[in-house]
């Protein structure tokens, strides 16, 4: 009796390893690729390899849409942080460029960010929703901080003869709700609040900026753990050199004069007008699209609040992510959001063409403004302390919605980010 009773728990001690040790092999086939040659199956060896990465990022394959769309998955799951091992530790800032298809302006905010004092410290997350070599290989020269390229898995580039992108079969955007029913296109039923359908092109920069929210937060791996703030930037804007310092005097000041700010706001739009008198001072006020969406710095806490409203930022009409948040702060965030906001602007914005104006682009007349604004302003950089200039009240803007997110299909992908990733 005793010997099949130890029989018996050998064989299912035996199963049990079998199982385990199953588990523990197709996990280090999912952690490292084929071509893994670093040596011994240790805990820092894999993880050496998820940092730095290899040249996954640099591997994009444009040759098919199907190979692309593999290169931009395989590039998220990934992660290559390039320059890791010339700057290790844990990043002392973190920037998110939102990028599209501008390389100049691109290049400009990266000349910019190269004279940054301390930029060493920073790492630098680039998100594309616009796949081309040129663009990567102007992020990839980068070799003054670490750097991290992810990509928006839901580009219209990647589907673009269906939803996301443009299906041939949708409304056209000014057909009548009644035509578009008798034709029997797609989305008849559902026009924005002005009745017109929807366009793919409009719509992806809101996708873009939600998405991109979920997966810095949630599933890039150098932050688990990162107890700082992030800040938001687009390809189209220009740092000045104090801007480390600048964030360092704000964290301060804030610790010490507004711990009920929820977010800063290191730029504005104004230029660098009256800079000197205004280097030093910020002020405290409700968060407004038109003033508060450039050098936007946001806490993990703030992300974990703008989640809660997932669905109302994704089913509310109006095709820009700014004015969504506005219409959040106060209402499905009750306590509108508050922010400290620099006065002397500490981001320039350089794009002189974007969403809705193609033509005409003239970065050279950026960077050449952007140089001659810099040298006026000099002697206000590095202020050694700030001072409230201003306070106002943070209260719930309203606004008039600019439609354009009418479509069923554009809110459940939207409200599903957080699952898909």
């Amino acid at each position: 009796m005793r010997f099949r009773l130890l029989k018996r728990n050998l064989l299912a001690l035996l199963g049990v390893s079998v199982v385990v040790v199953t588990l523990l092999l197709t996990t280090r086939v999912l952690l490292v690729p084929d071509n893994d040659t670093s040596g011994p199956n240790t805990d820092a060896g894999v993880i050496r390899r998820l940092v730095n990465g290899g040249d996954a990022a640099a591997n994009f394959d444009f040759s098919s849409l199907a190979e692309l769309t593999k290169s931009v998955f395989n590039a998220n799951y990934k992660q290559c942080v390039r320059n890791a091992d010339a700057f290790p530790g844990e990043p002392r800032l973190v920037l998110v460029v939102q990028v599209h298809n501008r390389p100049e302006y691109l290049r400009l905010l990266i000349r910019s960010l190269q004279k940054a004092a301390e930029v060493h410290g920073f790492l630098l997350i680039f998100s594309h929703d616009y796949f081309s070599q040129e663009i990567n290989t102007i992020v990839q020269e980068i070799t003054f901080c670490k750097v991290l390229q992810i990509y928006f898995p839901f580009s219209t580039q990647l589907y673009p003869g269906e939803f996301p992108g443009k299906d041939p079969r949708d409304c056209p955007r000014d057909a009548s709700k009644d035509d578009a029913l008798k034709t029997g296109c797609l989305n008849a039923a559902h026009p924005d609040s002005y009745g017109h359908y929807r366009e793919a092109f409009i719509t992806q920069t809101k996708h873009h900026w939600w998405w991109k929210l979920h997966f810095v937060w949630e599933r890039v791996a150098v932050l688990q753990g990162y107890g700082g703030f992030v800040i938001f930037l687009e390809e189209d804007n220009y740092i000045l050199p104090d801007f480390f310092h600048y964030y360092k005097s704000m964290i301060e000041f804030r610790r010490n004069s507004c711990p009920d700010c929820d977010m800063l706001a290191l730029g504005n739009h104004n230029g660098l007008a009256d800079f000197t008198a205004l280097s030093n001072k910020v002020m405290t006020t409700g968060w407004m699209s038109t003033k508060h969406n450039i050098g936007m710095a946001i806490s993990r806490q703030v992300y974990y609040k703008l989640m809660g409203c997932n669905n109302e930022y994704c089913t509310y009409d109006d095709y820009n992510w700014d004015w969504t948040l506005q219409h959040l702060s106060g209402t499905c965030i009750s306590k509108p959001i508050k922010v400290l906001a620099a006065k002397g602007s500490r981001v320039l914005h350089t794009g002189d063409c974007g969403l809705h104006q193609k033509e005409d682009c003239r970065p050279e007349w950026a960077s050449q403004k952007a140089e001659e604004d810099l040298a006026a302003a000099k002697d206000g950089l590095f202020p050694p302390s700030l001072a409230l200039g201003s306070a106002e009240t943070a209260e719930h803007k309203p606004h008039i919605k600019n439609g354009g997110w009418g479509d069923v299909r554009d809110h459940i992908l939207c409200n599903n980010y957080a699952k898909r990733l």
